[in-house]
């Protein structure tokens, strides 16, 4: 039996492709390796402990040593760990460059000296920057325009020189905005879900006419497991649900799904930089064998209902954890 190791696996995508992994993907013993910071929830996981094929370790990608000996005996490793929220990435970039691009380099290089099988990359449609018509290919040159997507170009850009310099199979997903179950409340979803379901207000920047590729994390972890089982090393592929969506759209769906008034509709100034539409072009991850499944109008209420019937898991982090408070009032209140 192989061994894959998961980094950043207690977060949202990543506990769920490490759910998908345990369940889908017997030939492999599942290792995740997590540093638990804000984002980072061992409860995610609660799930998959007492599991034979499963182990976690408390780990950060920054620290060599740490990530040297949790790569050892492994075959396949995929990499989620990263701080991946473009608001944060404006208000503190350190963070984003020390996690995302070092803490990738770091991944590189432990596994290019164990000589592993396969590392998969996990990125974002944001590297692309902003695109007025038609849909970005894997071709497309990056042009990245937040902190937080500077930072993952870099790491992409780092996992690719690994495969050309040194011949380390890397495999890169560039997914699209992705939705589910255990998403940190900070992300428009779940903040305005959560936000909605305590009446308070739902901070639309700008007009709300920016427009994202909404993508369901089962979905995306398909994708993901695609690429992994079946992708070329060196090579980049695209992970996006077509369903494309203005903001305040999503915003409006959410509300008349709760039953709550358009009243709690705020908007406010918009974020520097803010990219106006992301759009993928699917194509060649879907010559793999992939496609979406999941239909958005059948897939956000189920995902708003887990929110709403799960506020022991959000409530506490929106009330008790410094991370969410202090950021979400200095952040929203500036906007104000």
């Amino acid at each position: 039996m192989k061994k894959m190791l998961i980094t950043g696996g207690a977060g949202f995508i990543g506990s769920h492709f490490a759910r998908y992994a345990l369940r889908h993907l017997p030939q492999f013993q599942i290792t995740v390796f997590d540093a638990l910071t804000y984002a980072g929830n061992r409860a995610n996981l609660s799930d998959l402990e007492g599991d034979p094929r499963f182990k976690f370790i408390h780990g950060d990608v920054r620290d060599k040593a740490a990530v040297s000996e949790a790569v050892q005996g492994t075959h396949y490793v995929v990499h989620f760990a990263a701080e991946s929220h473009v608001d944060r990435s404006i208000h503190n970039p350190d963070a984003f460059v020390t996690t995302d691009v070092y803490g990738t380099y770091v991944m590189l290089e432990a596994c290019l000296k164990a000589k592993i099988e396969r590392f998969v990359h996990i990125s974002t449609d944001e590297v692309y920057g902003t695109i007025e018509q038609g849909a970005f290919t894997e071709t497309d040159p990056l042009h990245p325009n937040s902190p937080y997507a500077s930072s993952k170009a870099g790491a992409d850009l780092m996992a690719r020189a690994y495969f050309q310099t040194y011949g380390l199979p890397v495999v890169i997903t560039r997914g699209s905005n992705t939705y589910g179950s255990h998403q940190y409340p900070e992300k428009l979803i779940p903040l305005f879900v959560t936000n909605a379901l305590e009446d308070k207000l739902l901070p639309v920047y700008g007009d709300g006419h920016q427009v994202r590729d909404w993508l369901h994390v089962m979905d995306h972890v398909t994708g993901i497991a695609t690429a992994l089982l079946k992708g070329e090393p060196g090579q980049a592929y695209n992970v996006g649900g077509d369903n494309e969506r203005l903001n305040i759209e999503i915003t409006k769906m959410i509300l008349k799904t709760l039953g709550k008034p358009e009243s709690l509709i705020r908007y406010v100034t918009d974020r520097p930089g803010h990219d106006r539409r992301y759009a993928l072009d699917t194509s060649k991850l879907r010559a793999l064998g992939w496609q979406p499944k999941m239909d958005f109008e059948t897939a956000l209420p189920e995902v708003i209902r887990w929110y709403a019937q799960n506020q022991d898991w959000w409530q506490p982090i929106k009330t008790q954890h410094e991370a969410y408070t202090a950021f979400s009032k200095a952040w929203y209140e500036e906007r104000a």
